[in-house]
């Protein structure tokens, strides 16, 4: 394991290493459970783009029902007719989940017909117009599950990957280098105890004899 760089000498790296080992630590708390969050609203709007995309499926079929039904009885001209004046608008709503944003709602506003627009002697023109609104909004509502659940699957993956490389990597180093400047401070204040009493003992051995331990 590569030895970390711009570590202070003596008690101070090992204060610097405590502090940013316990950062490391607090971060892959956080991020752990950042993870097991995101990981449970990925595999709900997994599910919810699932229910969506059967919404939508359903809706457009009958949509397409409904159109040739109308296309049957009112011809090219009766379409034309029903057709509105003017573009829809979709309204995205978004949410925020540990500090994930992404699509949450989708609001769809259809220009409102003239009374002259849809002839009143097809029903089938009505009925066709409020399937495609149906179908429009269920493709808006897809469309918002399947984008939120690709952000926030990203987020993820992002987030598993930061996770790992504080557990396996930056936390073992710091908590090797942390060990490693414990043991080498314990060597270093064993190898001055040592000394002190080297010297207190040759101090001792110099000291010279008192009169009352000298004979007559």
């Amino acid at each position: 394991m590569a030895r970390l760089r711009s570590v202070p000498p003596g008690r101070a790296g090992q204060v610097w290493l405590q502090h940013r080992l316990s950062v490391a630590r607090r971060g892959a708390d956080l991020l752990d459970q950042k993870l097991r969050i995101l990981h449970g609203e990925s595999l709900r709007l997994s599910l919810l783009a699932e229910r969506t995309g059967a919404d939508w499926a359903a809706a457009q079929r009958e949509a397409t029902t409904w159109l040739v039904r109308a296309a049957l009885l009112t011809g090219e001209r009766g379409l034309r007719l029903a057709a509105l004046d003017g573009d829809a608008e979709v309204r995205i709503g978004w949410a925020h989940t540990m500090g994930v944003s992404y699509p949450d709602s989708a609001e769809v506003t259809v220009p409102t017909p003239s009374p002259q627009v849809l002839p009143g002697s097809s029903a089938a023109l009505h009925a066709a117009r409020d399937a495609h609104r149906r179908a429009l909004d269920a493709a808006a509502q897809h469309a918002v599950a399947v984008a939120a659940g690709r952000i926030v699957a990203a987020e993820v993956t992002a987030t598993r990957h930061r996770l790992r490389a504080l557990t396996a990597h930056w936390i073992p180093r710091l908590g090797a280098a942390l060990a490693e400047t414990r043991l080498s401070l314990e060597e270093q204040e064993h190898e001055d105890a040592v000394r002190r009493r080297w010297a207190q003992a040759e101090g001792a051995d110099r000291t010279p004899a008192t009169d009352s331990e000298e004979g007559p």
